[in-house]
């Protein structure tokens, strides 16, 4: 372990903290320990589903916003398909065991851990389209000017599995650090720490000075630019062009056993997701009103950055990295870039799953867009989201 620089004690989390991520970390690895009892018990529960309205469950960030929007709008009501009331979970953790667990039919999630679901525990899901494009960022204290004065300090991300921590830590070792886990980052030796983090804990501990940054959706971002209490260094879009963050899945068992409302819910879903990208305002009021806990001009920030006053963190601004937007249509390329992205990712978490886990064959078994691709030709075509075609190549920049 290496000990820390000589007057950067202040700034290495404190032991409730390291404690408190570590629970994070647990609670995420614990998943992959015990969920195959717990979702083979809970599997059985109801198979036949019958007119049992969909149950959602989404994270307070503006990654839920399809999700969420189309609630709001009716147009899940429209498509004839019932839905409950959305329910709120407040981490990676509990949103993935609820689902796992079949205790909610459709979520927003992260895609490396949608195929750590499906293949580090053989969960029966599938990605049926993505829920949204970048909408991400690294935030940093405001003292905090160049990637460089990271080295010692230690950056919270969401989840081991997330495009978070794979993006950032392409970025910090483009910049000559490294990125490294349970130990004391070093200064004199240029490594940074990775602190799995709720996102709901992240602006207190940038505040405190108890982290340097951290790696997360919005509004989070937005919000540690209203208090003035740190500032973006750089768009996670403006590093991979229109990733995806999070996707869209159900569980397989609804596709299967219900698949008018599978697609009826796409449809819905997909209309939620035109109907943002032209009225994000609009978009803004909703959550607020109704789902997210951050006050509406934090959520509108988040909806409608001005490129221009964070040219600072933007290296390609023809990207329009800053941009959440709503694109659906799942490409194999970012599936297949992805693996092989995570393969090299640096975790404190089971990875068995990856070796040997070939690219396409991994978007072929985990990702279905049949109803995606029928409910983007309902909503007007791929020209509604921005799209030409069905196939693209990754770019990459760090």
């Amino acid at each position: 372990m290496s000990a820390p620089a000589p007057g950067r004690a202040d700034r290495l989390p404190d032991r409730r903290t390291v404690l408190r991520a570590g629970v994070g970390a647990a609670a995420l690895t614990g998943l992959g320990w015990g969920a195959g009892s717990l979702y083979a018990a809970t599997a059985r529960e109801d198979r036949s589903g019958g007119d049992r309205p969909v149950r959602i469950g989404y994270l307070p960030i503006t990654d839920a916003a399809p999700l969420l929007v189309a609630h709001a709008n009716g147009y899940y009501d429209d498509a004839a398909v019932p839905v409950a009331e959305p329910v709120l979970f407040r981490s990676w953790a509990s949103l993935s065991e609820a689902f796992v667990a079949g205790k909610v039919d459709a979520i927003h999630m992260l895609m490396p851990m949608a195929l750590y679901m499906r293949y580090g525990l053989g969960a029966d899901v599938r990605i049926t389209a993505w829920n949204h494009t970048n909408g991400s960022s690294l935030t940093v204290r405001p003292d905090v000017a160049e990637l460089g004065d990271l080295a010692g300090e230690s950056v919270a991300i969401p989840a081991w599995w997330s495009i978070h921590n794979v993006v950032v830590q392409k970025m910090l070792r483009a910049a000559g650090l490294t990125p490294v886990m349970r130990e004391a980052p070093s200064a004199r030796d240029r490594t940074v720490a990775l602190l799995p983090m709720a996102p709901a804990d992240m602006l207190p501990a940038l505040n405190n000075g108890v982290i340097g940054g951290y790696v997360v959706a919005d509004p989070f971002n937005a919000a540690a630019e209203a208090r003035e209490v740190g500032h973006i260094h750089r768009f996670l879009g403006d590093v991979w062009r229109d990733h995806a963050c999070c996707v869209t899945m159900l569980r397989g068992e609804l596709i299967r056993d219900r698949p008018e409302a599978a697609g009826g819910f796409m449809d819905a879903l997909v209309r939620a997701q035109a109907w943002a990208r032209d009225n994000r305002p609009e978009t803004a009021a909703a959550l607020a009103r109704d789902y997210l806990p951050q006050p509406k001009p934090v959520i509108l920030q988040a909806l409608t950055y001005d490129a221009a006053a964070h040219a600072g963190a933007l290296e390609h601004p023809a990207w329009h990295g800053e941009r959440l937007d709503f694109r659906p249509f799942p490409y194999a390329s970012f599936t297949e870039e992805l693996v092989r992205s995570m393969q090299e990712t640096v975790v404190d978490a089971p990875a068995g799953f990856l070796a040997g886990l070939d690219p396409a064959r991994a978007h072929r078994e985990l990702v279905d867009d049949t109803l995606v691709t029928r409910s983007i030709a309902r909503a007007g075509g791929l020209g509604v989201f921005g799209l030409t075609g069905t196939t693209r190549t990754e770019e990459i920049r760090p």
